[in-house]
């Protein structure tokens, strides 16, 4: 996808591991990627440290003690976009899945454990969360008329003025199908706009961000319909 930056730049990355070595390799990699990390082993220290610093990027396990990583997913989405990667030892599809439903933007798995693609993810998934200068068109109508209004520049939407609390790959999602309403997109090529680095990730996972994104569109007030499902090819946006 040629709109997104080679180099995302240096990040502050919150890393959530409670195993000592595991959390110290992660931050060593990090430094030499050029980013500033911060780490803490108990779930009960995530939030007042991304309310103090607001990382740009949280890496996250599940099984922590005081709080564990999927209640945190799910609290840290209700508050802000911030990217969030999961890094668990969980690696069944349910689990992926329900990170996913919780507003995860990727899922790594640590058996077998690759520090390189972990680093490899963590470049991916910021420089799609700070990509977004060129514009997209979603309706011929004027702005102020518009039903839908994305700001992609701000990494922003809204649906009569009343904002979108999209993630980062829900924003991207909206933003893909409403560019051209009426097309029907399979679900193969939504999870190629959505993830460009040609990770292992199943269709279903689109499904998990369609019904997350149908859920925040009819909270505004945009009814459950406006994204269909065409049945055995894919969705299309109906403006």
């Amino acid at each position: 996808m040629s709109n997104l930056p080679l180099d995302p730049g240096p990040a502050r990355v919150l890393v959530v591991e409670d195993e000592p070595r595991l959390s110290a390799l992660l931050a060593d990699y990090l430094r030499a990627a050029g980013h500033e990390p911060e780490c803490v082993a108990d779930g009960r220290e995530v939030l007042p440290a991304w309310n103090a610093r607001r990382h740009d990027l949280i890496l996250l396990d599940l099984m922590l003690p005081g709080i564990d990583g999927l209640a945190l997913c799910r609290e840290l989405r209700a508050r802000s976009g911030v990217p969030i990667l999961i890094l668990t030892a969980r690696a069944g599809e349910e689990d992926r899945l329900l990170g996913l439903e919780l507003g995860a933007d990727d899922y790594i798995t640590k058996n077998p454990f690759s520090p390189r693609e972990v680093m490899a993810r963590v470049k991916a998934v910021l420089r799609r969360s700070r990509a977004g200068q060129a514009p997209v068109a979603v309706s011929p109508e004027p702005a102020a008329l518009l039903l839908l209004q994305i700001d992609t520049a701000g990494w922003r939407a809204s649906w009569q003025g009343q904002a979108l609390d999209l993630t980062p790959i829900e924003f991207r999602l909206l933003r893909s199908l409403a560019a051209q309403p009426g097309r029907v997109y399979a679900r193969k090529q939504l999870l190629e706009l959505l993830h460009d680095d040609g990770r292992d990730v199943t269709e279903r996972a689109v499904d998990s961000h369609v019904k997350n994104l149908r859920r925040k569109l009819e909270q505004a007030g945009a009814g459950s319909d406006r994204i269909r499902a065409i049945y055995g090819v894919g969705y299309r946006y109906d403006g």
